[in-house]
C-alpha cells in the first residue's frame, strides 16, 4: 500500500523498522495509516517483506513510532546493526510451526469431510467422532486466525481474520448445539449429500466439515505465503550480499 505522497519533513531522518504480526495487505494498510497521521512522518509500510520505511523529523524518535506500531495492536523493532561477519541461517520456527499445525489440521479434518460427504460410511455416533476431531481443528489450527481476530477487535478494526474467525466458530457452534440440543446427536443420524435444496429447522444438520475444512484450507494458504516470502527474502539477502562483494562465490584464497 502507498499513500498519497506530500511534502517530507525539512532535513528527515530515515529509518527501517521490522514490522510483526501482519496477516494480510490491510494490515499493512493500517499500519501505514497510523504513521502517516504522525507529525512530521512519512511512512510506507510493505507487507512481503515485513518492513516500514519511514522518514520523520527532528522531534520524532524511533521509539514514537515503535509506540505508535504497537498500539495499533502489531510489533515493531529496529533492525539490526550491520555486522561483518557472514550472516547467520534465519531460524525457521516460526514455518516449522505454522507446518506442523497445518499437517495436524489436515491429518485430523479428512475422516470428518470424507464422513460428511460419503453417507454409506456414516456408521452409529459417526458424528461424535466428527465433533472429536474437528474442535482441535477448529481451536488449535485457527488459532492463529482466531488470535488475530481478537487484536482487531480490540483496535475496532475487522481483516479477513475477522472474517475466517466469526465462520469457522459460527459452523462449529451450530453444529454442538445440533448435537447437543437438537436432533443430530441420535442414534442412526445421517448427513445425506445432496444436490437440491430442502427446507428444514436446522436441530439435525451439522457443519464440521465446513469448519475444519476451511481453516486447513487458510492454514495451507498461510503456510505456502510464509514459505515463499522465506525463499524470496533469502535470494534478495544473497544478491544484496554479491552486490556488496561479500557474497563467499567472490571470494579468492
Amino acid at each position: 500500500m502507498t499513500s498519497p505522497t506530500r511534502p517530507l519533513p525539512v532535513a528527515p531522518h530515515r529509518i527501517e523498522l521490522m514490522i510483526g504480526g501482519m496477516t494480510c495487505a490491510s494490515c499493512a494498510a493500517r499500519i501505514e495509516k497510523k504513521l502517516n497521521r504522525m507529525n512530521g512522518v512519512t511512512a510506507t509500510v510493505n507487507y512481503a517483506t515485513e518492513k516500514a520505511t519511514v522518514s520523520y523529523a527532528d522531534e520524532v524518535t524511533p521509539d514514537d513510532l515503535i509506540a505508535t506500531v504497537e498500539k495499533t495492536g502489531y510489533t515493531a523493532a529496529l533492525p539490526p546493526p550491520p555486522s561483518s561477519a557472514p550472516p547467520a541461517a534465519e531460524p525457521a520456527d516460526e514455518l516449522r510451526g505454522l507446518r506442523t499445525r497445518l499437517w495436524v489440521s489436515a491429518a485430523l479434518a479428512v475422516p470428518v469431510i470424507v464422513l460428511a460427504m460419503v453417507p454409506t460410511w456414516q456408521f452409529d455416533y459417526w458424528q461424535w467422532l466428527s465433533l472429536t476431531l474437528a474442535a482441535p481443528v477448529v481451536v488449535y489450527g485457527g488459532l492463529p486466525f482466531h488470535r488475530a481476530a481478537l487484536v482487531n477487535l480490540r483496535h475496532g478494526a475487522a481483516t479477513m481474520d475477522t472474517l475466517v474467525s466469526l465462520g469457522t466458530l459460527a459452523a462449529f457452534g451450530w453444529s454442538v448445539w445440533a448435537l447437543f440440543l437438537g436432533d443430530a446427536g441420535v442414534p442412526g443420524m445421517t448427513h445425506p449429500f445432496r444436490f437440491d435444496i430442502i427446507r428444514t429447522d436446522g436441530a439435525g444438520n451439522i457443519y464440521l466439515e465446513a469448519a475444519a475444512g476451511v481453516t486447513v484450507f487458510l492454514l495451507a494458504g498461510r503456510y505456502f505465503e510464509a514459505r515463499s516470502k522465506r525463499t524470496a527474502g533469502a535470494a534478495l539477502r544473497a544478491l544484496l550480499s554479491w552486490a556488496r562483494g561479500t557474497s563467499p562465490c567472490c571470494e579468492t584464497g
